[in-house]
C-alpha cells in the first residue's frame, strides 16, 4: 500500500498532492469557486471540468485536448461510475460529511480518500491499494477534484440556509 498526502489552501484555489512530504501533483482551480482547474501529477498534464449546473466532471489530457475520462455525480446517490482505459471504476462517498471516499474496482477498493481536519476538511490522505497503475493518477485527480465541487455544494447550501433564516 502505497499513503499520499493531499492539502488544500483553506478558501484557496489550490491543492497539492505529496509523497513522502516530496510534490507529486496539484490541482489549481481557476479561482475558489471555479469548475475548472489545470491539474499536474507525476510530470503529466490535465485539464478538469464541471459546467455550471451540470453533474457532469470531465478530465483531458491538457496536451493533446483527449478526453480522458467522465464522471457524472448525483448529490442524492453516493455511488457513481467511470469508464477509464476500458475499465469500470465505481466512486462511493462514505459519508454525507465528505471526509471519506474510495474508488472501487470489481468491488474492492483501489484508492481511499479520508480528510483528516475535523472543521476545515482540507487536508487528507491518499490510500492505494490498486494494481490499476495506467488509471491511478486520473482516478486521484477525478476524486479530489469531484469532493471539492461537493465542499462548495455544501458551502452554498449552507449559505442560502443562512440567508434564509436571516
Amino acid at each position: 500500500m502505497e499513503k499520499l498526502v493531499w492539502i488544500k489552501q483553506i478558501l484557496g484555489s489550490k491543492l497539492e498532492i505529496l509523497l513522502a512530504n516530496e510534490k507529486v501533483g496539484s490541482i489549481q482551480w481557476q479561482n475558489m469557486f471555479s469548475g475548472k482547474a489545470n491539474a499536474e501529477f507525476n510530470g503529466r498534464h490535465f485539464f478538469l471540468k464541471r459546467e455550471f449546473l451540470n453533474p457532469k466532471v470531465e478530465i483531458y489530457d491538457a496536451r493533446g485536448q483527449s478526453l480522458l475520462a467522465c464522471v457524472s455525480v448525483n448529490l442524492f446517490n453516493p455511488r457513481s461510475d467511470v469508464i477509464v482505459n476500458g475499465k469500470r471504476f465505481e466512486l462511493e462517498i462514505k459519508n454525507f460529511f465528505q471526509s471519506r471516499w474510495s474508488w472501487k474496482f470489481n468491488g474492492s477498493e483501489v484508492i481511499v480518500f479520508t480528510s483528516n481536519e475535523f472543521i476545515t476538511r482540507e487536508k487528507g490522505d491518499i490510500e492505494l491499494f490498486s494494481t490499476c497503475k495506467d488509471e491511478v493518477e486520473i482516478l486521484i485527480l477525478l476524486g479530489l477534484f469531484v469532493r471539492n465541487q461537493f465542499v462548495l455544494f455544501m458551502v452554498f447550501l449552507l449559505i442560502l440556509l443562512i440567508l434564509i433564516l436571516l
